[in-house]
């Protein structure tokens, strides 16, 4: 199940991301400012999840919590087509320049649910590490699945989603998907790790 989330978020992200260029399109272009804006938010989130999503699994982690962390993307996405092209136009309006107009509607757009996408990695590691002595290699499988999954979802979406759906309509479908997949969570249950023993300890993570 984790494994599935990890593959599913870097799928999200970067199909996200590509995405996001065609939603800044119609007022702003395709230009190289455009995308230097799209890259940049969403390194700038990623980074901020996964320093975000570090500390908050050292905070009683739980499935339950994870299941959050999903969530509140989701709902981003679910809504995305209510306020995205009013935000844009918005800031089109402001006459910003070819180069603040692009980064600030990607700030607005994109920041919030790529911070939450970067938290899913850190915090399932977290949830993973059963062992000290094999933990690198936890973190190193998880991160390797999420970039795996971040390459599929580039050539996924790239390649075959905008030729056959709406760009909103995928963001959409993408939002449902997280949430469906973050239910499950609400319900099981996990051994939390002890730090101490460097073995599983008995009882459940609230």
């Amino acid at each position: 199940m984790i494994y599935v989330i990890v593959f599913l978020g870097g799928a999200m992200v970067m199909s996200f991301e590509i995405l996001g260029s065609r939603i800044l399109a119609p007022n702003f272009g395709s230009s190289v400012f455009v995308w230097g804006s799209l890259i940049s938010v969403f390194l700038a989130g990623l980074s901020a999840g996964y320093y975000w999503g570090g500390r908050f699994a050292d905070i009683r982690p739980s499935l339950r919590k994870l299941a959050l962390i999903i969530i509140i993307p989701g709902f981003f996405f679910i809504t995305f087509p209510l306020y995205s092209t009013r935000i844009s136009d918005w800031v089109f309006t402001l006459d910003l320049g070819i180069r603040m107009g692009p980064l600030l509607v990607s700030m607005f757009l994109f920041f919030i649910p790529s911070v939450f996408l970067g938290a899913v990695s850190p915090y399932t590691a977290k949830l993973m590490i059963i062992s000290l002595h094999t933990s690198g290699s936890t973190i190193g499988t998880l991160y390797a699945l999420s970039t795996f999954g971040s390459i599929i979802g580039t050539l996924l979406t790239s390649f075959y989603l905008i030729t056959i759906a709406g760009v909103k309509s995928i963001i959409m479908v993408e939002g449902i998907i997280l949430i469906i997949i973050s239910l499950p969570l609400f319900y099981l249950k996990l051994q939390p790790f002890s730090e101490d023993t460097g073995r599983l300890e008995g009882g459940t993570v609230s």
